[in-house]
């Protein structure tokens, strides 16, 4: 839970720091250079030693990261100081979705039985938007081990309409 709860509490104070300042495209912007950073295994491994002084990975990132919100700059010091670079991936993807949010988008994480046209993840994509009240954006994965229906996993809710699901139902019924 802390893994994930650290990340989200960043991507919040962010966000709200973006919002505040009508930035929301520079932080997000800013973010992804910052996690572009990580690409760079030797980097990432000096930055995150202990054995370095802070002062120096400071003028390092700030020679690296010239045209960065001096704020977002001050966040990767914060990380390195915390040895928690690796976080900015997590923290990137939570400010994104805040910035979804608020721009009134929802990502659905959608699993089928078989592969739906475009028509069909249209309509899939209206229904799931007239139940969050959201346009609804898809990520589609299939596997056959449903055998039918859907599982969808939106704004935190699994809605599970698999056939798979309906018969496990049913089994436990008959059994108990």
């Amino acid at each position: 839970m802390a893994k994930r709860a650290y990340p989200r509490r960043y991507a919040q104070a962010v966000f709200e720091i973006a919002l505040g300042k009508n930035e929301l495209d520079k932080w997000a912007a800013d973010l992804r250079k910052i996690g572009s950073l990580r690409e760079d295994a030797s980097l990432v491994a000096w930055l995150e030693s202990s054995k370095f002084p802070f002062e120096d990975k400071t003028r390092l990132l700030a020679e690296r990261l010239v045209d960065v919100n001096p704020m977002v700059l001050n966040l990767v010091y914060l990380l390195v100081a915390k040895e928690s670079l690796g976080m900015v991936g997590d923290i990137f993807d939570e400010y994104q979705r805040l910035v979804d949010n608020y721009h009134g988008l929802e990502h659905a994480e959608v699993t089928t039985a078989v592969p739906l046209d475009d028509k069909d993840e249209q309509r899939l994509s209206e229904r799931l938007g007239t139940l969050v009240g959201k346009k609804v954006v898809l990520k589609m994965q299939v596997d056959p081990q449903l055998l039918g229906g859907i599982v969808a996993r939106i704004g935190g809710k699994l809605l599970d309409g698999s056939t798979r699901s309906r018969l496990l139902a049913l089994k436990k019924e008959i059994q108990g």
